[in-house]
């Protein structure tokens, strides 16, 4: 779905105390939980404007927003 909001909390529900903990906690995690929220805001706003990037750039911006929602996720599970 064009748009959608993939912020932590939304993707992994269960998880809210945690992530905020981690934010709070740990200033690499906070880092590339800002990283992760700028990507995905950039890459909604690219959907939402009709995508006016190349499709190899925009695999790209994913790619690396599923990279780094792994990477969060794994030191998230960890803390768990």
């Amino acid at each position: 779905m064009l748009g959608e909001n993939h912020c932590l909390v939304l993707e992994f529900p269960t998880f809210v105390k945690q992530i905020n903990e981690l934010s709070a906690s740990d200033s690499q995690f906070a880092a590339d939980a800002n990283q992760y929220h700028a990507l995905d805001q950039e890459i909604r706003t690219l959907e939402l404007a009709g995508a006016p990037i190349n499709d190899d750039a925009m695999h790209q911006l994913k790619h690396k927003r599923s990279v780094l929602k792994d990477s969060l996720y794994q030191r998230i599970h960890q803390g768990h």
